[in-house]
């Protein structure tokens, strides 16, 4: 006689063994969407970090990760400190928008986000948001302390540009 091969998950479910092919991919969506759950727990675990790290101070913050759209609140000191949460969590790989549902203690203006495109710098996009390519120390500073380097942006980062008295 001998031994003899079967394919293991083929064939009849006698005795209620094993499970059909619907219960088997159930199971794995579970599993699947239970490992997504907790690598966005840990990435908003990993950002949290980070914005400790840069100093960023903010009272309770919470961050959530649903797909792509990343969710903050908190209570930020000021209108800066807000934005650059947001830049921080945004700026990050896989984040493709942020829900804003940050309070602030100190009321500021606002300030706008510009998206780095191929070819710019920072002077250059002094020259268009300020008309002053020399205002770049003032991009430069308002992106502190994510930016160590007012030479190495990159494309699709998006930067703080600040309101300035003229």
């Amino acid at each position: 006689m001998g031994l003899f091969s079967f394919i293991k998950n083929a064939g009849a479910k006698v005795f209620g063994i094993g499970k059909t092919d619907e219960e088997e991919a159930a199971e794995a969506a579970a599993e699947r969407k239970a490992e997504i759950e907790a690598a966005n727990k840990a990435a908003a675990a990993n950002l949290s970090e980070t914005i400790g790290d840069l100093g960023l101070e903010i009272d309770n913050l919470h961050i959530s990760i649903s797909g792509d759209v990343a969710t903050i609140t908190g209570k930020a000191l000021n209108q800066a400190t807000k934005e650059k949460i947001i830049l921080v969590v945004g700026n990050t790989a896989g984040i493709a928008s942020v829900d804003d549902q940050m309070d602030v203690e100190n009321k500021e203006p606002e300030a706008r986000f510009y998206t780095v495109e191929k070819g710019d710098y920072l002077s250059k996009i002094a020259k268009k948001m300020y008309g002053d390519a020399m205002k770049y120390p003032v991009i430069f500073e308002a992106n502190k302390p994510m930016l160590k380097d007012p030479d190495k942006i990159y494309p699709g980062q998006v930067l703080r540009i600040p309101h300035i008295d003229e």
